[in-house]
């Protein structure tokens, strides 16, 4: 089954590309002019991405966009909680493949926060995104398990992290793998992002797309959330 066999509703955009490569290469350019398109029309721009390995050739490259780095703000969908010197830190991921070169003139406010749990660090990160600007760009990844950010089935806060009408913006989350303990931003913030893509590799998440678009259960896949939404998916075999 091909990605053009999906059911999926008009407002999803849906870009095939060739390979990884390709795939990284494109959404970087679009996501580099839409933030030029920001910072043209009301002088700043943010972009709230996602951690993990599949994202480092599209942050590779987007480190290369040519953009007034300096009125960009980069947040994060969800952050591990652990510090970013952790080799699973998603801001340790960012200073590793993004900030450099005139991409490390960027403002960013990142989730982790070094509090005595993982309730009162997610109380911080979302205090703190407060101060976030409005969401310009919004890069979303998916999970074999039909999770997205750090909004993960089964996760005792799911509920209130696909609820629309929450007043939190970061939730204390828990993974089924190591590192668990997560921070995520919740639906009710990343709902507001003026364009959102969703970046996916490969017929395993072709086959997590194909079970989502299929279903309506939210807290069973949470990306059913965002599929409801004007989204651009970005996918390559």
């Amino acid at each position: 089954m091909a990605i053009s066999d999906l059911q999926l509703p008009a407002t999803v955009k849906v870009h095939q590309l060739a390979d990884s490569n390709t795939l990284a290469a494109s959404l970087a350019r679009d996501v580099a002019e839409r933030l030029r398109q920001a910072i043209a029309s009301k002088g700043q721009a943010c972009v709230v991405l996602s951690g993990g390995r599949s994202p480092v050739p599209f942050l590779e490259k987007l480190a290369t966009e040519t953009l007034d780095w300096t009125k960009v703000t980069v947040s994060l969908a969800d952050e591990r909680w652990v510090p970013v010197e952790h080799a699973d830190s998603n801001a340790g991921l960012l200073n590793r493949h993004l900030f450099k070169g005139a991409a490390a003139k960027a403002r960013f406010l990142g989730l982790y926060r070094n509090a005595e749990n993982l309730e009162a660090a997610a109380e911080q990160a979302d205090q703190a995104l407060a101060g976030l600007p409005a969401i310009d760009v919004l890069v979303l990844g998916m999970g074999d398990d039909g999770h997205t950010a750090s909004l993960f089935p089964a996760s005792p806060n799911l509920h209130e992290g696909l609820d629309l009408a929450s007043r939190r913006r970061c939730l204390p989350m828990l993974a089924p793998n190591v590192p668990r303990q997560r921070l995520s931003m919740t639906r009710a913030m990343l709902a507001k992002a003026a364009f959102t893509a969703l970046a996916v590799q490969g017929e395993g998440k072709l086959a997590t797309l194909r079970a989502a678009s299929a279903g309506e259960n939210l807290t069973e896949m949470p990306i059913r959330a965002f599929l409801h939404d004007p989204l651009d998916i970005y996918w390559c075999p």
